[in-house]
């Protein structure tokens, strides 16, 4: 853990797991994600009447089986990779630097994580969000996390936060370069970026201006100055530069955002609709990318790589291929370890 005479931490946050793929387990992991106000964000009421009459009576057992399939003798994919990329990112920035993984949900926590670090001696905290893109949600709610877990130690940390790196060139590269072998190999006749999803509620919250955000089909275009913090206009922005280092042409990629949840207007198009429409129109073979997770997880091994490719084979296509995420690929512990330096 802590370096010796390290006064200086590298926090790499990722989103969190359940302990195992058991019912019991997954209603304790859902009840403190959906228990966050900035997840399921509406009034406190409503949001317990949800959670506690609807989702954990329902959800827990759906959930389980869905990580049963993905479920590894190491345990979650995104713990462990998380792990792993935590070890090359320390022997990159050498024993002048402690580096260290929390979870926002589960363990191991950002509190516990705060505390164990300050009675090793830490002084100065730099937290990595293993998020590129920024939305209150995700990437929000953790940083309130660190807030909370900070102000209640009774010596002061300085903490500081890494910012969105959604365009920075060494994660660009980093996602290309995991992805060029994959996309030579499966030869694919589209290739999709696949997002998670927000609820349209939400993206138009985030607008300081209350009227830019979806108001017209072209908004992300000029976001950067409009609504700097669009996790949209972020996400199309990733898409661009990947392409660009990819070397593909407009006409053989998509965006779509994955993950729906609930009944109401969420980002479009939606990824499972899109397998189901490219199959249909012919397309055989496709390949999804999905920038804006760090590590594979539920999302990615499951909802994609094995319900998402069973969609697409359902109406008539014959090879969906998911480009692995970063996890601790040596060339994302080189970027997450220059754009740590970058950020001072």
């Amino acid at each position: 853990m802590p370096r010796p005479d390290s006064k200086r931490a590298l926090l790499l946050v990722n989103l969190g797991s359940p302990k195992s793929p058991t019912t019991s387990d997954l209603r304790t992991y859902l009840r403190e994600f959906l228990s966050d106000p900035a997840v399921l964000d509406v009034p406190a009421a409503l949001r317990w009447f949800l959670l506690n009459a609807i989702i954990l009576p329902l959800r827990p057992k759906r959930s389980a089986h869905a990580y049963q399939q993905i479920w590894t003798e190491r345990g979650s994919p995104l713990l462990f990779h998380t792990h792993d990329l935590c070890e090359k990112v320390q022997s990159r920035l050498g024993d002048g630097i402690t580096v260290a993984v929390a979870m926002r949900y589960g363990e191991p926590s950002i509190a516990r994580m705060l505390r164990r670090l300050r009675s090793a001696g830490i002084e100065e905290i730099r937290v990595f969000p293993l998020f590129p893109h920024f939305c209150d949600a995700v990437t929000g709610s953790a940083m309130d996390a660190v807030r909370d877990a900070a102000s209640e130690i009774p010596v002061e940390l300085s903490i500081e936060f890494v910012p969105a790196y959604f365009a920075d060139p060494d994660y660009i590269e980093a996602v290309a370069h995991v992805a060029r072998p994959v996309l030579a190999r499966s030869d694919p006749e589209m290739v999709v970026f696949s997002f998670h999803g927000l609820p349209v509620r939400q993206i138009r919250k985030a607008d300081p201006s209350g009227g830019h955000c979806l108001a017209e089909p072209d908004c992300c275009d000029r976001s950067e100055t409009l609504a700097p913090d669009c996790y949209r206009a972020q996400c199309l922005a990733t898409a661009r530069k990947l392409a660009d280092a990819l070397a593909l042409p407009n006409e053989k990629l998509l965006v779509t955002f994955q993950s729906q949840f609930g009944p109401e207007p969420w980002l479009k198009p939606q990824t499972e609709k899109v397998f189901a429409s490219l199959a249909e129109s012919g397309v055989r073979r496709i390949s999804v990318i999905t920038p804006g997770f760090a590590a594979d997880c539920l999302e990615t091994l499951e909802e994609i790589q094995v319900r998402g490719a069973d969609v697409f084979r359902a109406k008539g296509g014959e090879q969906l291929t998911l480009v692995p995420c970063l996890n601790s690929a040596d060339v994302w512990a080189d970027a997450v370890a220059a754009i740590a330096n970058n950020s001072n």
